[in-house]
């Protein structure tokens, strides 16, 4: 009998292809110019990194504690992208996500046989975070 994955698991196996990953965040992006809400980005941002080799290699890549980076995309204060799209909308101007050329970068995503390693984000592993949380 096949098992069954949550949504979040699928995203996980899909964001393991850069593309597809980047394709994703703009199209959340796009959407949070247009609606306000960071529940559905934050979630993808969450997703991206697990799936791209989770919260202790992204740490390493950055030189941050993991802790301060799960922090950072987990907390229930204002997210810093709400503070940051306030700003750039009242300049005229929104926030864009392309991808840089990855020759330029230090990305070693860590797999196992094919899977990407992870390391859990948040308590909430199956949806999005619920709005006014």
């Amino acid at each position: 009998m096949r098992k069954m994955r949550t949504y979040r698991e699928y995203l996980i196996d899909i964001f393991t292809d850069r593309d597809e990953a980047i394709g994703h965040l703009q199209v959340a992006l796009e959407d949070y110019q247009t609606h306000g809400n960071t529940d559905i980005f934050l979630f993808l941002l969450e997703t991206v990194v697990e799936a791209q080799g989770g919260i202790t290699e992204l740490a390493k890549q950055t030189d941050m504690k993991p802790h301060v980076l799960s922090d950072a995309l987990t907390s229930d204060d204002v997210p810093l992208i709400d503070r940051l799209g306030t700003i750039l909308k009242a300049l005229g101007y929104r926030l864009s996500i392309e991808p840089l050329e990855v020759e330029s970068l230090n990305l070693e995503t860590a797999t196992t046989g094919g899977q990407a390693a992870t390391a859990p984000l948040s308590e909430n592993q199956g949806t999005p975070r619920q709005a006014g949380k």
